[in-house]
């Protein structure tokens, strides 16, 4: 994801993820900063363009603009960092800057000691993120950066809904049922899912979490890290029932989401899916993975649909941001490269390439696409935003929420089993 990532809206999201999350602070014995030329080293998860020529350029240009730190950056599948950021944490030398999603996993990362503060180096700028920077703040501590923000919808191919027959996007849970069975009718893999990965099978539990949940619980239960309402089980059930539709591609457990053109993302670019539910990454994602340079124009967006009975905003979007956090051997020289990214100039790049909705909002009218553009007004101004559970939580919880999300995926697990794994998850976490 540039996943798994506010200008009005970010009252809610500051709302939706505690802003004092309980961890050790990283940052009150920072070591003495480097004197003379500085090496940061940067992981970060632009493996393919536009994004990958876009962090090439930053690289140069930023060491034009300050000739005496030069950035060594080194990309990573978005599905490497929560393996490879805990362990880099417990070693001797951390990268001085890695990607950062914030909230519950960053106040993970904080625990081990090797994360700057740098509230004090961000406080003239920060500003310009707005209240979403919150989120990448521990105990009111600013330890991270958000760079773009994201909202997840279903994404499909004009055309296809065309040929199946289906005359205007799904609204409600019935609806985007009987486009499953028409496009099937035609022969058409409905929706793709990356479940390889298991990160995009969990957007459908977090969806249906959102519709069933109030906003007060979903705060309350992200909050406490117990998930006790049952609402969670009527989610559950609620995804239960659409996996019996059967409306995803044939061996989708086995489908990466991002690499390659039989991924998910490259099945619906290629015209061999209608659908996927992802974030606005995704046209960025899909241009990379095939050689049509028409796929924006054949490209819609639509809101996760309305479940009925459900207790949740049915406007509600789930969501997040990419940031980057700092380890504490450069944290001055890191920071001040934060700001660079947050820079109107870097922000109008991100934007006019459709790798991201920009934080900065100056750079929101370079956005690439009208549809992008819509899906940056229905974002922003959403009545909620709840972040990607698998983020929201501690890291521990969130990878037991997407593992158990996973198994009924695969036919094996309950909706009952979905929520005992959290809690016992967080139970193991205190």
């Amino acid at each position: 994801m540039f996943a798994k990532r506010r200008i009005p809206v970010l009252a809610a999201l500051a709302a939706v993820v505690p802003l004092a999350l309980s961890a050790c602070s990283g940052g009150s014995d920072a070591p003495a900063q480097p004197s003379g030329p500085v090496t940061l080293t940067w992981w970060h998860n632009g493996t393919t363009d536009p994004i990958k020529s876009i962090w090439e350029k930053v690289v140069t240009d930023y060491h034009q603009a300050h000739p005496d730190v030069t950035i060594k950056a080194q990309p990573l599948q978005n599905e490497d960092f929560p393996t490879k950021v805990p362990l880099a944490l417990q070693g001797a030398e951390p990268p001085d800057v890695y990607q950062s999603w914030g909230a519950g996993e960053l106040a993970s990362q904080v625990t081990s000691g090797k994360l700057a503060d740098i509230t004090d180096a961000t406080k003239s700028w920060i500003g310009q993120a707005g209240k979403f920077a919150e989120s990448w703040q521990v105990d009111g501590k600013q330890y991270g950066v958000p760079f773009a923000q994201h909202f997840v919808g279903f994404w499909y191919r004009k055309d296809l809904f065309t040929q199946a027959g289906i005359t205007a996007p799904p609204k409600t849970m019935d609806e985007l049922n009987a486009a499953v069975s028409a496009l099937k009718a035609k022969g058409i893999a409905p929706i793709a899912v990356g479940g390889k990965d298991r990160w995009p099978d969990a957007f459908y539990y977090n969806y249906f979490a959102v519709r069933e949940c109030s906003a007060d619980v979903l705060k309350q239960s992200v909050k406490a890290v117990k998930l006790e309402d049952p609402c969670w089980t009527r989610a559950g059930q609620d995804l239960k029932n659409f996996l019996a539709t059967q409306p995803f591609q044939t061996g989708f457990a086995g489908t990466p989401a991002q690499q390659g053109a039989g991924s998910s993302a490259g099945l619906v670019a290629n015209g061999k899916a209608a659908m996927e539910l992802q974030g606005d990454w995704e046209p960025g994602t899909m241009s990379s993975l095939t050689e049509d340079k028409q796929l924006d124009s054949k490209i819609g967006w639509f809101a996760f649909p309305s479940v009925t009975g459900g207790q949740g905003d049915p406007a509600a979007v789930l969501g997040g941001g990419d940031g980057f956090a700092c380890t504490s051997r450069a944290s001055k020289a890191c920071a001040d490269f934060l700001q660079y990214l947050n820079s109107e100039p870097v922000q109008t790049q991100l934007a006019a390439q459709g790798t991201g909705l920009p934080v900065n909002a100056a750079a929101a009218k370079s956005l690439k696409t009208d549809t992008l553009k819509e899906v940056f007004d229905y974002g922003t101004k959403a009545p909620y935003l709840q972040m990607y559970f698998d983020k929201a939580f501690p890291t521990a919880v969130g990878a037991a929420l997407n593992d158990a999300v996973a198994n009924m995926f695969a036919g094996q697990g309950t909706p009952e089993g979905i929520v005992a794994a959290v809690n016992q998850a967080a139970a193991g976490n205190k």
